[in-house]
């Protein structure tokens, strides 16, 4: 696994055109998607550098740019499946610090990080990571949406619920000057939650890494300098 000192070369990546035919038994969207797949060059890079998803990337550029990633850092990784940011963490960690992921699915293991499959939203999921930190932790990061419906306003709504429960773990667990990051949808998190966010860290801002699809309305929350 290669992690790039930066993503600059996988931007400016140009691929020819590859164009898949429509067979019996694929549906026009499952074509489209595999047609996308083909043709994304986060794709082809994470298939080269030994990345299981295009997502490692968007860690990458979030990295580049707020550079809170390093050696011997405590990472909280919630909703790491299928496992791309774990493994960019764990290969800026040379070794050292601890890295903990959760996801509701399966995780396959991951040198260097604990990996643990978990609904974040049961009772007792907080608790269960808790247990398993050395220290108190210097980064919480959050990948997690909700399963979509369709419906845009509920499904965006869905995610907020879910970066409230990250962000109010995240307090429980970071140590002085910590970091959490989060991904919000149609420009970012509430208004109230970004407020009492505010409050609680040195800086707030929103950021979308190269990586992410440009029809995607994803963007990250990026809360540095946390005050206990």
């Amino acid at each position: 696994m290669v992690v790039n000192k930066s993503s600059s070369a996988v931007k400016s990546q140009r691929n020819l055109t590859v164009r898949v035919k429509t067979a019996k038994s694929r549906t026009k969207s499952s074509t489209r998607w595999l047609q996308r797949q083909l043709n994304d060059q986060y794709v082809a890079a994470a298939q080269k550098d030994g990345y299981r998803s295009r997502a490692a990337f968007k860690l990458i550029q979030l990295d580049e740019k707020y550079k809170f990633l390093g050696k011997g850092k405590v990472i909280v990784d919630l909703g790491c499946a299928p496992g791309g940011w774990t493994q960019v963490a764990v290969a800026k960690n040379k070794g050292k610090g601890q890295i903990v992921g959760l996801d509701i699915l399966e995780t396959p293991a991951i040198p260097g990080a604990t990996l643990i499959q978990c609904d974040f939203t049961a009772d007792d999921a907080p608790d269960r990571i808790k247990e398993l930190l050395n220290s108190e932790v210097d980064v919480v990061m959050s990948d997690m949406a909700a399963n979509t419906i369709g419906h845009q306003k509920t499904d965006h709504l869905r995610t907020i619920g879910l970066v409230e429960l990250a962000y109010e773990f995240a307090k429980e667990v970071l140590t002085e000057g910590g970091i959490f990051i989060a991904k919000v949808f149609q420009g970012g998190a509430e208004a109230n939650l970004l407020a009492d966010i505010k409050k609680n860290f040195a800086k707030v801002s929103h950021f979308k890494p190269d990586a992410s699809r440009k029809d995607s309305s994803e963007t990250y929350l990026v809360a540095t300098g946390f005050r206990k």
